[in-house]
């Protein structure tokens, strides 16, 4: 089968590899149709690590995808050969602590997609992963709308994840394909203004879609200021969805006491100061968000009854044969991108 590995720092190769088999009898061979360029595999491309998830090349990055199921195991029960699906990228042991309190996330044996020293991702014509990572999808959800899942998913999490008040004033602190993503869950709750922060003016017109409260640019005015004069009492909860430490220092600044900081996004550094008297005298609780847990059909749901629009969203599509320019095209924030699709013809 053909495939695209990185072998290095921004570089692929597009190879012929075997194509997987099926072991397991919950074993699912998955023929990959599409692939969503997510900004961790933009991690690995420019750094070659997450953390102490360092990339032996070669390797094959990818885990937002949507394929065609192409056989099964024989004791998967709940996929059949030719059904279109969309995929949790988590595959989990179901056996230990972790898994047994329902925190599939955070399982002591977890393997995820695209992940070095776990498995290898989705840029290839053939997969394989357990049923439980595949979810059938309606005739009439498209391929995009199945690869948009996976972040739609996590947006579900951490919105789930945050106890929001009603009516709570809200921040968005990058608005790329994640903080998207939050804004749209967000728009399916009772909540108050919504003020969204992002260092592309691309991007802010792009937020514009869903009318919150003030858009601005941390590079161009003071966003802690700017926000506190229409926010006098200061946010309740803060999404961090860039990975940016200033922008992790700025949302604190933004939370009023007993507020809560949502991080989602993933820093490239690997330690970050926090201003822990300011954090204690305000009670600000911090909530990780690790990828998510029990959510993706409920991001199914969303889009497919429609709660959610996130079409505009995908912005490019380049074919297999074309990825380093797709990596290159997100990677440096060109054109306009929000998501780039990878397609397998």
């Amino acid at each position: 089968m053909k495939a695209v590995l990185l072998t290095g720092i921004r570089q692929f190769a597009l190879k012929e590899i075997q194509t997987p088999a099926i072991v397991n009898d919950t074993d699912v061979l998955i023929r990959v149709k599409m692939v969503g360029v997510c900004g961790s595999d933009i991690h690995y491309y420019t750094t070659g690590r997450i953390g102490n998830q360092v990339i032996k090349y070669p390797f094959i990055v990818g885990h937002e995808v949507a394929g065609i199921i192409e056989n099964v195991g024989k004791g998967v029960i709940g996929v059949e050969p030719d059904q279109r699906v969309a995929i949790d990228p988590t595959v989990y042991c179901g056996r230990c602590d972790q898994c047994l309190k329902g925190r599939e996330n955070t399982c002591r044996n977890l393997k995820f997609l695209g992940t070095p020293n776990q498995l290898g991702g989705a840029l290839c014509e053939y997969i394989i992963l357990p049923e439980t990572s595949c979810y059938p999808i309606r005739d009439a959800m498209t391929l995009e709308q199945a690869v948009l899942t996976e972040p739609l998913a996590v947006a579900v999490y951490a919105v789930e994840r945050a106890h929001l008040p009603k009516n709570a004033s809200i921040g968005i602190l990058g608005v790329g394909p994640i903080g998207m993503s939050v804004f749209h869950v967000l728009q399916t709750k009772k909540i108050g203004n919504v003020y969204v922060t992002d260092k592309i003016q691309q991007r802010l017109d792009f937020a514009r879609q869903l009318n919150p409260r003030w858009v601005g640019n941390p590079e161009h005015i003071n966003i802690v200021a700017e926000i506190n004069k229409l926010e006098p009492l200061q946010l309740d909860v803060v999404f961090e969805c860039s990975g940016d430490p200033e922008a992790i220092a700025q949302a604190i600044k933004l939370l009023k006491p007993g507020g809560f900081l949502v991080l989602i996004g993933i820093p490239e550094v690997d330690d970050i100061c926090l201003p822990i008297h300011e954090l204690r005298r305000r009670e600000i609780t911090i909530i990780n968000v690790r990828r998510q847990v029990h959510c993706t059909q409920k991001a199914i749901d969303l889009l497919e009854q429609r709660r959610v629009n996130m079409d505009t969203m995908v912005t490019h599509h380049l074919p297999l044969e074309k990825t380093a320019d797709a990596f290159e095209l997100v990677a440096n924030y060109r054109d306009g991108v929000m998501k780039a699709m990878i397609v397998i013809d």
